[in-house]
């Protein structure tokens, strides 16, 4: 399961208005379950914002 990290605020309209910040993890909670749709809209340029929101972290140990 991919993890990723936010690279700028905003609000989900799917998820209730929940805010996210800059350098918090999405989806909070972890293992809340989101569409490869919306990952893939949050991560590109094709949502509300007009530019990616959150980018993919590689989990290092």
């Amino acid at each position: 399961m991919s993890k990723y990290e936010v690279i700028h605020d905003f609000k989900d309209l799917e998820d209730k208005n929940k805010v996210y910040t800059t350098g918090s993890t999405f989806p909070n909670p972890a293992n809340k379950k989101v569409s490869k749709e919306r990952i893939k809209e949050l991560s590109s340029s094709k949502n509300k914002i007009g530019k990616p929101l959150i980018k993919e972290i590689s989990e290092q140990e």
